[in-house]
């Protein structure tokens, strides 16, 4: 379920905003700090993180979390909780009740934390007909989803199962207007030794209650190449799709029917008119370093008209549709695309590695009134780079990434230091909103529940859910002085 907040309700907030001075060029990396107090804004009263109960997550004060479904953990199907928590998205339940639907980043590999144990012993509890890649039954593709019913009034796990099996490296993914969710491999591994199928694709599942897997069929006209997350635009159908990799492309779907996915349709990637295989990356390479050449970045809230190209042979068995796009169709080039959310009629994306100091950028693409239809030359989409905040103090390495229901973004970082939930205003305002005590590992699949009580966020390794509830009004009626 989307929550769709308008432009007019976003209200900005937090002690330890930045003014957006800060979002442009000239930091560097430094080790990381706490954001206390910036002058200009007026916390009542100022952040403090205090620990948690279960000593997982530094939060605000009086916010409280509760940790669930860990790796290892028995799931009601018998099977174990596989570990490398990813993506993830909440759905509307029966009773109230909110569906989470997670990825695990998975390889063949990893079976000391897959769902079917060390020796795949527990492969007889499923049906592996119902996989897309079982392995020959010996060596199984181990990414999957897991499904859980989560009652977000009593704050207990009802039940969690496995839902998708015999994919690989199932990273993040989206939501859709049809309350699905796509979830989508990290990976160009071919059919070769133990593997069975290509991989590289999309699948969708479908929300439910009940224990059991469902049918895994590749969305293959969406492209196969190293895919990470899709946003849907309700008004057109159309999906959008980002490419984790430093050369990556901004690719959308245009079903031939909205809705059905399965159904076909055209794969095409974004082109910036007025730039020629654009390079969005912003980045120093050894040679722009050299005081002789002219370096001229895109800059924060430039807007660009765009265009999309078609791309050919999408299910690239040569793993060549980033290349196709530059060398060929001119497409814009993309730092590590990663996380990507619709809302308020933009679609926000994050590239991890953008930016001057490669510590991430977000981009917000607003579509054209006349979207996928031949018209779209009278009034182009525009994309715009939102922040960059090149500090990773302000933010490093942005992954996931959804947009709360007062209007903010929260972006979970995957970088190399702490890891922090970090919000980010409309006017382009970061703060910290929440970090990892436990450990260093990436925080991943941030979502609000349907019924705005509630952020799940994962902590991959080792891989463990947690809730977290508190006083949101507050967040919500802070506003900049």
């Amino acid at each position: 379920m989307k929550i769709d907040i308008s432009r007019r309700q976003f209200l900005s907030y937090s002690a330890v905003a930045v003014t957006s001075a800060a979002v442009g060029f000239g930091f560097s990396g430094v080790k990381r700090k706490l954001i206390k107090h910036i002058p200009g804004f007026k916390p009542e009263p100022p952040y403090r993180f205090k620990p948690t109960r279960n000593k997982l997550l530094d939060l605000p004060e009086g916010f409280v979390s509760h940790a669930f479904s860990r790796t290892g953990e028995k799931m009601d199907d018998g099977l174990w909780v596989p570990g490398k928590h990813d993506g993830m998205a909440a759905l509307p339940g029966p009773d109230g009740k909110t569906i989470l639907i997670r990825n695990h980043e998975l390889n063949v590999t990893d079976k000391i934390i897959g769902p079917f144990g060390w020796n795949n012993e527990k492969l007889n509890l499923v049906d592996t007909d119902k996989f897309y890649d079982a392995g020959f039954k010996k060596a199984p593709s181990l990414g999957a989803t897991t499904t859980l019913v989560y009652d977000t009034r009593t704050k207990t796990l009802d039940t969690h199962f496995l839902s998708l099996a015999g994919t690989l490296r199932n990273c993040a993914g989206g939501i859709t207007p049809w309350n699905t969710w796509v979830t989508c491999e990290e990976t160009v591994q071919k059919a070769e030794f133990t593997f069975e199928q290509d991989h590289g694709y999309n699948f969708e599942v479908p929300v439910t209650t009940k224990p059991g897997l469902v049918e895994s069929t590749a969305l293959k006209a969406m492209g196969r190449f190293n895919h990470e997350a899709i946003a849907v635009d309700e008004k057109s159908g159309i999906v959008y799709q980002t490419e984790d990799r430093n050369d990556g492309l901004f690719y959308r779907f245009i079903p031939e029917e909205p809705g059905q996915l399965a159904k076909g349709g055209r794969l095409q990637a974004l082109k910036i008119r007025d730039m020629a295989a654009a390079d969005t990356r912003n980045w120093k390479t050894r040679w722009q370093k050299i005081a002789s050449w002219t370096y001229d970045p895109i800059a924060v809230s430039q807007k660009m008209a765009v265009s999309w190209v078609d791309v050919e042979n999408v299910e690239s068995p040569d793993d060549d549709l980033r290349l196709q796009g530059v060398e060929e169709k001119d497409a814009a080039m993309f730092a590590r695309g990663e996380g990507i959310w619709y809302s308020g009629n933009a679609l926000y994306f994050a590239c991890t590695n953008g930016g001057i100091e490669q510590k991430g950028q977000i981009w917000r693409y607003i579509p054209s009134s006349y979207e996928g239809t031949n018209r779209e030359d009278k009034d182009p989409g525009t994309l715009e780079l939102f922040i960059e905040p090149n500090d990773s103090n302000l933010l490093e390495n942005a992954d996931n990434l959804t947009v709360a229901p007062w209007g903010d973004l929260i972006i979970c970082e995957d970088g190399s230091q702490d890891q922090y939930i970090v919000g980010v205003t409309p006017e382009g305002h970061t703060y910290q909103f929440a970090r990892n005590a436990s450990n260093t590992s990436e925080l991943a699949g941030a979502t609000f529940s349907p019924d705005g009580t509630t952020l799940f966020v994962n902590i991959q390794n080792p891989g463990v859910t947690i809730a977290i509830t508190g006083p949101w009004n507050d967040i919500r009626q802070r506003k900049l002085a």
